[in-house]
């Protein structure tokens, strides 16, 4: 007769219970019970180790789960690779499983180009199974890579701030586990990742940051690198959060119709510091009309507060802007015609 010690489970593997937690806290948080979500899924350690925890966890909290696979056509044999991720998806239990090919724009350099062409099948897959979210494997070396880069290119705290947990119906729930686990994970699960080539090469600039730049800094700086850069990012939203819900009261106050667009008081900008200036500055641009303002347009608009010499309008992508008597209007520029 086996003894209790004989039928006895054998423990966690510590990576899968890691990445299990993750996945757990994610899905109680943001989805109900009857609901279906899904997985992008590459075939990579990451999102296959996410995959994995999705399948597990969603039965135990009532949850449908399937996984979408989106393939780029960008490299040899991707239709191989999306059909060997899609058949992993299946043997794990999750349902449906979408499969989708996507042409590739050459606007704006080849990842920003994926990128749109990605997120593009993502909102199709959602919008065609009625799921309430999709889980992306974003892990918290991601997540430092993305500061970095925003830290290097000196584009302000929206960069600074990284990768959002929640954002609509995407969720990252990995951006706490560092991609060592997802590995271990999957070695542990016995699943067989597909390692994506262009991830070592460095000709891409986040490559270079991987495997270049962060090993430096830990080297000369000392380890946790990559934690103190996620807490940064996680602190920065924490604050940005309450800055900007404070900043949306304030505009309903400060701003009145205008003639095609929208005007700011000008001496309630001037009053303020230029922080708090030059954020409703952005915030006008960005919820009026859809435009994100560099640092130098922003600087340009509060020049009609602060240094007025008769200048103007100024024009920036999408929008003029002018200073007419006490107020700063922001007024929808025709497009250029090339």
């Amino acid at each position: 007769m086996p003894t209790n010690s004989n039928l006895r489970r054998p423990p966690l593997d510590k990576a899968v219970a890691e990445v299990r937690l993750a996945v757990r806290q994610s899905l109680s948080g943001n989805v109900n019970e009857g609901e279906t979500v899904l997985v992008a899924l590459s075939g990579g350690p990451d999102s296959l180790a996410l995959a994995a925890a999705t399948a597990f966890e969603a039965v135990k909290q009532g949850i449908s789960a399937g996984a979408v696979i989106v393939d780029h056509g960008l490299q040899e044999r991707s239709a191989d690779v999306a059909s060997h991720a899609a058949n992993q998806a299946r043997a794990l239990g999750l349902n449906p499983v979408i499969e989708t090919r996507v042409q590739v724009a050459d606007a704006g350099g080849p990842e920003a180009a994926a990128r749109t062409a990605r997120y593009e099948a993502f909102e199709s897959a959602l919008a065609g199974t009625g799921a309430s979210a999709l889980l992306l494997g974003h892990t918290l070396d991601d997540q430092a890579e993305t500061v970095l880069l925003g830290l290097a290119r000196g584009s302000g705290s929206g960069s600074l701030m990284g990768m959002a947990p929640v954002s609509g119906r995407y969720l990252r729930p990995l951006l706490g586990v560092r991609r060592e686990s997802t590995h271990a994970a999957c070695a542990a699960e016995g699943l067989e990742p597909w390692i994506d080539p262009h991830n070592t090469d460095q000709a891409f600039t986040r490559v270079r940051v991987r495997e270049k730049v962060l090993p430096v800094l830990e080297r000369e700086l000392g380890p946790g690198i990559a934690e103190a850069l996620a807490r940064t990012a996680e602190q920065l939203r924490e604050d940005t959060e309450a800055f900007d819900s404070m900043i949306d009261e304030f505009i309903e106050e400060i701003c009145e119709p205008a003639e095609a667009g929208i005007a700011v008081s000008i001496s309630a900008l001037a009053a303020n510091p230029a922080a708090l200036r030059n954020r409703i500055i952005r915030m006008v641009a960005l919820s009026e009309f859809g435009q994100s303002l560099s640092r130098m347009h922003t600087i340009a608009i509060a020049a009609l507060v602060t240094d007025w010499r008769g200048q103007g309008p100024i024009d920036v992508p999408g929008i003029s802007v002018r200073r007419n008597g006490g107020l700063l209007e922001f007024s929808a520029r025709a497009p250029e015609v090339g």
